[in-house]
């Protein structure tokens, strides 16, 4: 199982080797992003809001983990529609868990970079040092880590099987859960309808433990607990429907029309 799956992952790796474009882009977009958000919250910061720095950027960098965990995983398998390599991808003897293993842990490479690129620098040029979230640091990535691979699982399924008609989703979805996250901003800003759909996602409590962490330096594990809980159901569920769009997929003949076209 480990040498189909590093097989898979040197694969997807290689790609990266000889495309300076595909490097670029994992560092491009979230350093254009730390610089505006960064030099936006700096003038908060001047004005009004002391602790706007520090609530932003620490939420723009945990924010760009779950992104790229999703994206890892979508853009992994969307690639192999576009060079038109994924027949040969599914008639290889590789189990569908295997192959979301590697895409998985391709995430966590991708999310690893991305974090230590965006910390050094928001520590370089705005002073804010992510690891002040001590120990809450580590459980806070891992839990969007996971979420990032659910929500990578449901939308790679939709690309499957309504094919490139669908590929918006791979950019679009993280930013329609976005809103209702809480992300940049405390969960009761929300209107009450929804916040009771934000407290079903992990990424929002979340997000709320962090601020709670740097605004009084302690970590409620009730927070941490609910997000791993709603994680794992998360993705299981994402698992269980990527089985059952593949299986659709297959059926129906849609994997010929997505290697061919």
């Amino acid at each position: 199982m480990w040498l189909r799956v590093s097989g898979l992952l040197l694969r997807y790796l290689y790609l990266y080797r000889h495309s300076p474009t595909r490097v670029g882009e994992i560092v491009f977009w979230p350093v254009m992003d730390l610089l505006v958000w960064g030099f936006v919250t700096a003038y908060l910061r001047r004005l009004v809001l002391p602790d706007a720095v520090v609530f932003f950027l620490g939420s723009l960098i945990l924010w760009d983990v779950l992104y790229r965990a999703q994206l890892a995983i979508t853009l992994s398998l969307t690639e192999e529609v576009w060079v038109k390599n994924l027949l040969n991808l599914f008639i290889a003897p590789i189990r569908v868990a295997e192959l979301l293993l590697a895409t998985c842990l391709m995430g966590v490479l991708r999310a690893a970079l991305n974090a230590l690129v965006l910390g050094s620098l928001a520590y370089t040029l705005y002073a804010f040092n992510l690891l002040r979230l001590g120990p809450a640091l580590l459980p806070f990535l891992l839990s969007l880590l996971l979420f990032g691979w659910a929500v990578g699982m449901c939308t790679m399924a939709l690309v499957l099987r309504f094919g490139q008609a669908a590929e918006a989703l791979v950019w679009g979805v993280p930013f329609l859960l976005q809103p209702v996250s809480a992300v940049f901003y405390p969960l009761d800003v929300l209107p009450p309808w929804l916040q009771a759909v934000a407290v079903l996602l992990p990424s929002t409590h979340v997000f709320e433990g962090m601020r709670a962490v740097l605004r009084t330096g302690t970590l409620e594990v009730s927070t941490l607990a609910v997000a791993f809980t709603l994680n794992l159901a998360y993705l299981g569920l994402g698992a269980a429907f990527f089985g059952y769009m593949l299986h659709q997929a297959r059926e129906k003949g849609y994997l010929t029309r997505l290697g061919l076209h």
